[in-house]
């Protein structure tokens, strides 16, 4: 099964929970724990209610894996839609992919450091790897473009741009914090604008 077919049914919710709210309890969980090493037992003494009311809200832990997977890629996938959408030259549009990038990586932060951690054990884990790749595939496609036009540096192929950008990108998980927590915080804006400023830096050469 793929993530986006994990999804159950919406049913009604217990009191203390909605079916979000239990499933953003349990990627936090699964951040902490890893995936793996995380039972229905522990979700449900995290959560304070039986596995029975787990079951209540999703079918199981891996569909409860899959929603949290899909819900990261499908922003991912959304943000290279718009500018795709949007026209301009290849540069800007490889600018605006690391901006989009860096917001979803924010916005959904415990769902990307999920994705980030996958070891691909299972069909949903390997599932969403794949789109991860591709949307590596679809960034390097946007740099090569930049490339002939001349507002990319050519002596790295895009493919590997792509993967750098993506991992300097994707490296905010370990020491961004979006509620000001850690000292020297900067607010999002602040943190996007300048983490974008040094990877066009690095892309322009």
């Amino acid at each position: 099964m793929s993530p986006s077919t994990t999804h159950t049914t919406p049913r009604r919710g217990r009191p203390g929970y909605d079916r979000a709210t239990l499933i953003a309890e349990c990627v936090d969980l699964f951040n902490r724990h890893g995936y793996d090493a995380t039972s229905m037992g522990m979700l449900a003494a995290h959560l304070g209610i039986s596995k029975s009311a787990i079951y209540h809200h999703v079918d199981s832990k891996e569909a409860i894996l899959g929603h949290a997977l899909d819900d990261a890629l499908a922003a991912l996938e959304a943000a290279l839609d718009d500018v795709a959408s949007s026209g301009g030259p290849a540069g800007s549009q490889v600018e605006a992919a690391i901006r989009g990038g860096l917001g979803v990586v924010v916005e959904k932060m415990p769902e990307v450091t999920l994705l980030l951690r996958l070891r691909g054990n299972s069909e949903v884990e390997r599932e969403a790897m794949e789109r991860r790749r591709s949307v590596t595939r679809r960034l390097g496609q946007m740099i090569e473009a930049a490339q002939a036009e001349g507002s990319v540096r050519t002596d790295v192929t895009p493919r590997n741009l792509a993967r750098l950008a993506l991992g300097m990108m994707n490296s905010i998980v370990d020491w961004y914090s979006p509620d000001g927590a850690d000292p020297g915080h900067t607010s999002v804006e602040e943190m996007v604008a300048a983490v974008t400023g040094v990877v066009m830096g690095g892309l322009r050469g």
